[in-house]
């Protein structure tokens, strides 16, 4: 296979045209871990410890500051939709990955590539181009590296160059997703007192969460904005048939000051929930019947 050449001296600009144009959606991240190995190999004559792990490349400079930064960025992108190779328009660049988070990575490959062998350097610096970020959680590469490799992650301070109007933003939001479904009975629709509709069942539930209302949280000066929203939402089997599934996917971003176990709590409680709905179970599905999972 023929690997893309990166120059990581040039323009970030240019870097970023570059990175686009190899393609890399979530599970097919090997063309561009590749390129941006061999790109960084010659940083090992000056000192740079280079590694890879699968689709996740890392490298950082070992010259015992007395601080260490770390410049994190995701290689995949969501599936491409005719967006690659790039493009420009009216000097805006299009195509998949530009914004998320190829610009930012260009930057931090860029900056990692210029001040690893400046002699005036005056933080060590850990640059970690990670897979998996735009899919399940089991195939996050910083999560691999947590788990297996947590060395790598060790600093005073991490850079991850995800959009936001080249500002830097203080912090980060937790997440949880539950898959709600409610089910019902199937029938046709001309004796639909034969059947439960289970997009009725699932109706109230996502009532709830329209009438929401999420707070604001100010943490150290930096304000957090909640949100709770139905992401993905499924049902019908025939336009003359009552659907005896219905589901959705809820998601929950929710300010630091709560533990994964309070935001828990705080869903289920909005969403009317309990935890004897949750799956697996044998038991019945609750007096609405409703069920819940956790989606990692």
């Amino acid at each position: 296979m023929t690997i893309s050449h990166l120059d990581l001296t040039q323009d970030p600009i240019e870097l970023t045209k570059a990175l686009v144009d190899i393609p890399s959606p979530s599970h097919h991240e090997e063309a561009i871990a590749d390129a941006i190995e061999q790109a960084l190999k010659p940083l090992e004559a000056a000192g740079v410890e280079l590694d890879r792990f699968g689709n996740t490349v890392c490298a950082r400079t070992n010259r015992g500051l007395a601080s260490r930064i770390v410049l994190a960025g995701h290689v995949d992108t969501v599936p491409i939709a005719d967006n690659v190779p790039h493009h420009m328009e009216d000097n805006i660049m299009f195509g998949c990955g530009t914004v998320d988070m190829k610009s930012g990575l260009a930057v931090y490959l860029h900056t990692f590539a210029q001040l690893a062998a400046a002699d005036n350097l005056q933080h060590d610096l850990t640059l970690i181009a990670y897979e998996g970020e735009e899919v399940s959680t089991e195939f996050n590469g910083l999560g691999h590296l947590q788990r297996d490799n947590p060395q790598w992650l060790q600093g005073d301070l991490a850079l991850l160059g995800e959009p936001s109007g080249a500002m830097i933003e203080a912090g980060c939001q937790g997440t949880i997703r539950l898959r709600v479904t409610a089910h019902g009975t199937r029938a046709h629709s001309a004796r639909a007192w034969l059947g439960s509709n289970a997009a009725h069942t699932l109706a109230p539930v996502m009532t709830k969460i329209a009438e929401y209302s999420p707070r604001d949280v100010t943490i150290d000066g930096c304000t957090y904005r909640e949100g709770l929203n139905i992401v993905h939402l499924e049902a019908g089997v025939a336009t003359n048939t009552l659907p005896d599934v219905a589901w959705m996917f809820v998601n929950f971003r929710f300010a630091p000051d709560r533990s994964t176990d309070e935001a828990m709590a705080h869903m289920l409680e909005v969403l009317g929930l309990t935890e004897e709905q949750r799956l697996p179970a044998d038991a019945a599905l609750g007096e609405a019947g409703i069920s819940y999972e956790v989606d990692d």
